[in-house]
């Protein structure tokens, strides 16, 4: 028996390959979508996962404006955020959003399932979001992810 095959591999740079997926959010579950998303880019999904090294793909998301929500919670879900003034605390809920921002959906979302450190923030970066079916990154060549 050879020793050497249980030696535990650690992802790095020189290592990592990265993927670029493509998703079509009309009709998905905020949530649902959004965990899965975060799951592809920290790179839960690969079998070298390593918890300390951003080794998680592209993901882009098209037809982010026809998400939908289970329940009440298009009238009942408070977005807060504020200013930075005194007293700058701001609500609105997921259908004023969805009207007026629809990419802020699914970004909120999913940087809240993210860490809450600088692997975050760079796991947070190869996330791409569009409200229509359009996207400048054709040239990466994304695979269709079917969720």
């Amino acid at each position: 028996m050879n020793t050497l095959s249980y030696k535990t591999k650690s992802a790095n740079p020189t290592t990592v390959e990265r993927k670029w997926h493509i998703i079509d959010a009309e009709g998905l579950i905020v949530g649902r979508l959004c965990s899965k998303i975060a799951t592809i880019l920290r790179g839960k999904s690969k079998p070298d996962f390593t918890p300390h090294f951003d080794n998680g793909d592209y993901v882009i998301v098209i037809n982010a404006e026809k998400v939908r929500f289970t329940g009440l919670k298009m009238d009942d879900k408070i977005y807060l955020r504020h200013t930075g003034y005194p007293g700058g605390q701001r609500k609105t809920t997921a259908k004023q959003l969805l009207a007026k921002k629809p990419i802020a959906i699914v970004e909120t979302a999913v940087k809240g399932m993210l860490p809450k450190t600088k692997l975050g923030r760079a796991q947070y970066k190869k996330l791409f979001v569009y409200d229509g079916t359009e996207h400048p990154h054709a040239a990466q060549k994304p695979a269709k992810l079917e969720l």
